[in-house]
């Protein structure tokens, strides 16, 4: 890899650019709720060569979720449900756009 490769992924949300402590410290909380987090399976963190948890953008984003929810006092899985169901329904919101849109676009030829 470049350096211009691994400059590039930087953008990337998806990129597992942080280690469990680095991610910790950003949100404010412990490897052990990362870890929790991760045995809910909210999150999957990927592994670098020697093991070691790595996170994304997106998952620090997730894991932020999480995390507000816990602190407004809902039990860590409950939390994760919650985030997981959320997570669901805006991807259900994304779909049903996408198909209103096809629907009402002129352009678009209906099969007979």
């Amino acid at each position: 890899m470049t350096a211009d490769d691994a400059f590039g992924r930087l953008d990337d949300d998806d990129y597992p650019a942080y280690t469990m402590g680095r991610a910790a410290e950003m949100l404010g909380t412990t490897p052990g709720f990362l870890r929790a987090i991760g045995e809910a399976r909210l999150i999957t963190p990927l592994r670098s060569e020697g093991g070691h948890r790595r996170y994304s953008r997106y998952q620090l984003r997730v894991a932020a979720r999480a995390r507000e929810l816990v602190d407004q006092g809902t039990p860590i899985e409950a939390a994760c449900r919650i985030v997981i169901l959320e997570d669901q329904l805006e991807e259900a919101r994304r779909i049903n756009a996408a198909h209103q849109h096809t629907a009402h676009d002129p352009r678009r030829t209906t099969a007979v």
